[in-house]
């Protein structure tokens, strides 16, 4: 492995480099690979063989429709045909699900998958990330993200869980309740992808609830489950008319011969596949606890199959990468490049413990100086620094409560640290906008919007906004600021237009504020390009200006094999 690879990681249009191509740069082995988050137990060498055995058929005939090859997926699942929608990857999924049923908004909470943040703002629609708070572990308050939608006006919301890069985990109830409060929304996509690693409940799926509602889209993965990532293939599960949808859409062969022949040879190894996913999760627990132990480093809990971890302070999370891959030939994923996130965190993939022990060995190594090259880190600080990444979305949101970047876009970039944000508490009853930014940092007093003149104490004037947003900006603590200053017409507020979140009453959410002293009611989306109160642009963020049900039964004919969310127990 060349000394110099951070040219392989500026090459690529992904976050890192295929592992084809770092064996072409290396001696003809790839390096130990806690990048991609794949199953390192499944298919079992047995099945390799089969499938080496097969290769010249596999890769010289067409594959069957995928009709075909989803009946059989189908008639593992249990799940009816027509409400499955098989696709080559979840990519070519999402990218289908942008293009058809995402009109013009949608909200994702940030950091997570990059596909659904990129992937509408590439067709043009609006982007309203809802930024997780490292203060608060990453965690997802759904209550607070309800009020996000609602004072957005977003029409399309997505929620992965578990989430990719930190595995936070909501339970199946929590998101029941989100998709029934969300009910008036042109779309609710559940992003399942890796829920088959979770172990917080038996049965954390909620496809069969989404094939009862006309607005839910649940997705899921094979590829990451089965260890194939090469094999492109995931489906997603929706009622009738979603599903048939999207179906009707993907070609006919979209579907390669290596899906067919592994969605065929499932039925006969149910065992070990959910033994697999046992393995999975003890190796988590195992890896968890080793990496824990290294000074400095924070350790997020997990219900994935990967570790999102922030190096210590000092860290510069691309030179620990190249060190990892040139002097210990480890691959990791360092997640700068994700929206919310910065170069402090990783995020890496269970592994063996064979494999977790040489990593382990290698990051000390890296950050503390046992080797030759000195130590990453240039001295072992005290206490807990604020990510940049985070820190860069947080003072957009809180400095211009959504009006406009000036100043700030750099700001991004460059990722301007907090430092008091730290030892901010997780969650905040509210008082200004419902979002975990603005809830989670210090505010001692209200800050004035950059590039404009202060405002007279007593005059009751609204703060102009330098964009041309069609309602005026809200202030990050209305509780101190007169309400003549806040709102310029003091008229009693109508009801929102959407229905009221009753069955979000259950979420744990924070102290009830004021409504009108919090969020204004929505009067119709907000134009593309145009921040509103709460919120970012994708274009903010980016630093530019632009604009009980039936529980599932088992897999027939292989009583072994786990239920439709893979959490079922092997028989016997």
């Amino acid at each position: 492995m060349p000394d110099n690879v951070t040219s392989l990681f500026r090459s690529t249009a992904a976050h890192s480099p295929s592992m084809a191509a770092l064996t072409r740069e290396s001696d003809g082995a790839g390096p130990v690979d806690f990048c991609i988050p794949c199953n390192p137990y499944f298919p079992t060498p047995a099945m390799f063989e089969e499938m080496a055995a097969r290769l010249r058929d596999i890769i010289t005939y067409y594959p069957s429709s995928a009709d075909t090859i989803t009946a059989e997926l189908c008639g593992l699942l249990q799940l009816p045909p027509q409400c499955v929608a098989m696709g080559n990857g979840s990519t070519e999924l999402i990218t289908w699900i942008d293009h058809l049923l995402v009109r013009e908004s949608l909200a994702v909470p940030v950091p997570t998958f990059g596909r659904w943040t990129d992937q509408p703002m590439e067709t043009g629609k609006r982007v309203d990330m809802f930024p997780l708070q490292e203060s608060s572990g990453f965690a997802l308050d759904l209550a607070q993200y309800a009020e996000f939608i609602r004072a957005r006006g977003t029409r399309v919301a997505v929620i992965c869980n578990p989430n990719n890069p930190d595995g936070g985990f909501l339970h199946k109830h929590a998101v029941v309740q989100f998709m029934d409060a969300m009910a008036d929304l042109d779309l609710v996509v559940i992003d399942e992808s890796f829920l088959e690693f979770a172990d917080a409940e038996n049965e954390p799926s909620v496809v069969q609830e989404a094939m009862l509602r006309p607005n839910v889209i649940v997705l899921r993965s094979l590829g990451k489950n089965f260890g194939l990532h090469g094999i492109r293939f995931g489906y997603l599960v929706a009622n009738p008319a979603l599903a048939g949808r999207v179906r009707s859409m993907l070609p006919k062969w979209n579907l390669n011969s290596f899906a067919e022949h592994v969605v065929f040879m499932l039925k006969e190894h149910g065992a070990e596949y959910a033994q697999s996913l046992h393995q999975v999760r003890r190796d988590r627990m195992d890896m968890s606890g080793q990496l824990s132990s290294l000074p400095g480093l924070t350790v997020y809990p997990s219900q994935g199959n990967f570790l999102f971890v922030r190096l210590p302070v000092g860290a510069e999370g691309t030179v620990v990468r190249d060190r990892l891959l040139t002097e210990h030939r480890i691959l990791v994923r360092e997640c700068g490049n994700k929206i919310g996130s910065s170069s402090r965190f990783l995020r890496l993939v269970v592994r063996p413990q064979v494999d977790v022990r040489r990593l382990v060995t290698g990051l000390e190594q890296v950050l503390y100086g046992t080797s030759r090259r000195g130590a990453a880190v240039p001295e072992q600080a005290t206490g807990t620094a604020y990510s940049s990444g985070t820190a860069a979305v947080d003072r957009l949101v809180t400095q211009t409560n959504g009006a406009g970047t000036r100043g700030l876009a750099q700001a991004a970039g460059a990722g301007m640290p907090l430092p008091a944000a730290s030892s901010a508490p997780a969650v905040g009853p509210g008082g200004g906008m419902p979002v975990p930014a603005a809830a989670g940092l210090p505010q001692p007093e209200p800050q004035p919007v950059p590039q404009e003149a202060p405002r007279p104490q007593p005059a009751p004037q609204p703060v102009p906004v330098p964009q041309p947003a069609p309602q005026p900006v809200s202030v990050p603590q209305p509780q101190q600021l007169p309400q003549p200053a806040a709102y310029p017409e003091p008229a009693p507020q109508p009801a929102p237009a959407a229905p009221p979140l009753a069955p979000a009453a259950a979420f744990a959410a924070p102290a009830p504020a004021p409504a009108p002293m919090q969020v204004p009611p929505a009067t119709g989306p907000t134009p593309p390009g145009v921040p509103a109160r709460g919120g970012l642009t994708a274009a903010q963020v980016r630093g530019t200006d632009g604009l009980s049900m039936a529980p599932a039964t088992g897999w027939p004919g292989a009583q072994s094999w786990p239920d439709a969310a893979g959490m079922g127990q092997a028989a016997g």
